[in-house]
Order: structure tokens, then sequence, then C-alpha cells
């Protein structure tokens, strides 16, 4: 805990002692740690233009255009945190069939077409599977060592060479990655209407997923500080279902996870869903969840965020919240460094916060306004709080 106003805290003391619920000498700053934390890739590239950076793009998920930042624009912006992502996984079905069209290890194919700024999903190929497909279905290999070839290294680097937070991408998702392969409707469906398949799926995709996050923790769980996992479950208005069917049909795979993680390493545990979560912020606690990201205060309830810690800042530490649909986009950069000092005022005393946009920064928002956030950070983030 800071005992002195003067003291400085590297960054990684800065990010656990925040998110042990203890004040540090700053309100940390995550951008660039993970998909959820960075800049689209042609935002990445208006950003690196305005700070004069000459570097070849690195993507962290080709298909959602997420940007891997380089070092010099992490010092920059002042980021707490260094993403180390896995590669990807060995997959019968994975291959890119042009610049602009690939299939993932899922199967997915994903498309960006002429004068489209995203990748968008052209075929789902699980769409028609039944219960006796899924043992023949052409599954990645999530475990397979090439995906951790050379990672504990660079682990151990960031750990022992950097005075930073690593912050491990584990791509463990699986609700998300079932309605991306089924598609969200049909998803939606099966987990009210055909229970016995659902779980089968849920019980195929967990498995891999644990079994892929068991050997990655093998080879960094002692070197890494922040773990990432996640599952969209709301949308701007609500849950994608009812808070009784996410308990009883997603629930209890989260939590496999979740064990499974923390007996593994001691790193936080940091769960991303967007949309209006608030109904399920209880049962990621009960589940042992420790960071709930983004909070995208644009969605309902989430938008209230002194509500958010006085009900739940005991229990359970928020990253985001800082304004991607109104505010980054389309505020000036005063009004960008208020959205931060408000934010900071609502989630930040008694620690327990790590500012972050609301989701990956997209191409609409400025340089200067990623600057403004990122800045305003280490103006007014200083404890104890003069907001």
């Amino acid at each position: 805990m800071r005992d002195d106003s003067t003291l400085m805290l590297t960054s990684r003391e800065r990010v656990l002692c925040a998110l042990n619920h203890e004040e540090p000498d700053r309100v940390p700053l995550f951008i660039g740690t993970s998909g959820a934390t960075t800049l689209l890739a042609p935002a990445y590239e208006k950003l690196k233009a305005c700070l004069g950076v000459k570097a070849e793009p690195r993507p962290m998920w080709k298909a959602m255009q997420y940007a891997r930042l380089d070092e010099e624009v992490l010092v920059r912006l002042g980021s707490d945190g260094r993403p180390l992502v896995p590669r990807g996984a060995p997959a019968p079905l994975r291959r890119e069939i042009s610049p602009d069209e690939l299939v993932d290890e899922w199967g997915v194919t994903w498309q960006k077409k002429p004068g489209i700024l995203y990748y968008e999903i052209a075929n789902y190929p699980l769409r028609n599977v039944t219960l006796a497909d899924l043992d023949r279905y052409p599954w990645p290999d999530l475990a397979h060592p090439s995906r951790f070839e050379g990672l504990a290294e660079e682990a151990r680097r960031l750990h022992g060479d950097t005075p930073y937070a690593v912050v491990v991408l584990s791509g463990v998702s699986p609700h998300e990655i079932i309605y991306l392969a089924r598609g969200l409707d049909t998803w939606l469906m099966d987990l009210v209407a055909d229970p016995e398949f659902a779980h089968a799926l849920l019980r195929k995709v967990t498995d891999l997923m644990i079994a892929g996050v068991t050997r990655l923790l093998e080879e960094v769980g002692r070197y890494i500080d922040v773990i990432t996992i996640g599952d969209d479950l709301g949308t701007d208005a609500g849950l994608m279902m009812s808070p009784q069917t996410y308990r009883k049909m997603i629930k209890p795979y989260h939590a496999e996870i979740v064990a499974t993680i923390k007996k593994r390493t001691k790193a936080k545990i940091f769960f991303h869903s967007d949309g209006n979560i608030y109904p399920l912020i209880r049962d990621f606690i009960d589940i042992g969840v420790d960071i709930l990201n983004p909070v995208q205060v644009s969605a309902g309830d989430m938008g209230d965020t002194a509500r958010l810690k006085r009900e739940f800042g005991k229990n359970i530490s928020f990253c985001g919240a800082i304004d991607t649909e109104h505010v980054l986009p389309h505020g000036t950069p005063d009004e960008v460094r208020a959205e931060v000092r408000r934010r900071i005022k609502d989630l930040a005393p008694g620690g327990g916060y790590i500012v972050a946009s609301v989701h990956c920064i997209q191409p609409d928002v400025s340089p200067e306004n990623v600057l403004a956030m990122c800045d305003e950070v280490a103006v007014s983030g200083r404890y104890p709080l003069a907001l």
C-alpha cells in the first residue's frame, strides 16, 4: 500500500496494488495490453503517424484487426501492462485464402469486402452440426507445444527485466467461440430449446480451452500478473439471455475455467464481457473473477460507475469505462480528459480500478483524443485523489 505520497511504484507494483484494493501512487492504465484494451489497426496507424513512429503492423488477431502496439508507443502512452500472446493453434481447417479472406482455427471464414473496414463472418461451420457430429469435427489443438515456443523465455524477460505487469492473453471464451462458429441466433436457441446439445458443445469447447490454458500456465504461470478470459454476454440493452439461463447453462463452465486457472497461477483473472451485464456481476464475483472489463458505460446500468463501485467495488476490480461510443470519437480533448476524471472519481477511491477505453479504440478516434485519455491519467490519477 502507498504510505508516502511521493513514492513512485513500478508499473507492476502499481497494478497489483490497485488489484488488491489498495491505493498505489496513481491509477494504473492499460492500453495495448489485450485485444479489448488496444486500438484497431487503422486507428493505430493514425496514432503512429501522429507520433512519428515507423514500424510494421503486428496484429494480435488478424480477423479482429487488434493492433499490437510498439514498445516506444506503449512507453509514450504510459501503459502499465505488457501483453504476452501465444501463437495460433494448429488446426486442420485454418488457411489463408487471400489477403482479405481467411479461415480461422475453428473453421470460421472471415472476409473483408472492398470499402468495408471490418472483417465479417462469411460462414458458420457449426450451424448445422448435430450431437453425433461433435466428435468428428476437426477441432484445433489448443494445447499443441508449437503455440508456446519461446513464450516462457519472453514471460521471464518481461517479468525479470521490465517494470511492467505481464498480461497473458489466454483466448479462453467458450460461449463467444461457439456463437461465432454456430451463429448467435442458432446458439441462443440451443441454450433454451436443446440443452443436451448445448451442454455437449460447451463441454467439448471448454475441454479444448482448459487443455490449452493448462499448458499455457505450465509455461508462464509463475511469471504473469494478469490472465485474460471472457465471453460477450450482453448487448447495449441487456443480456443476451436471462440470468437464469446463464447460471444454468454457461456459468458452470466459467467456474471450471476460473478454478483451473487459480490452481496454476497467482495471476489475477481479467474477464471481458461487453454490454449491460449488470445482472451477472455478482455471478462473476461468485466464481472468482478479479477484474471486470470493459465496463461499457454506454450500455444501460453500466453507465452509473459510482453505483458499480458502491455495490461491487469491495469484491471486484474494474478495468475500462472510458467511453468509446460518444466521448472518445466525438468529444474534444478537454471532454476526453473530463471523462477520465469522472471515471477515476467514481471507480478509483480505495484502488480497484485500471483506466482503459471501453474495448478497442476505433478509427474514428483521433490521435489527440487517445493522447488526452492517457495523459490525463498521469495528471488526475495521482493518489490521494484530488477530484
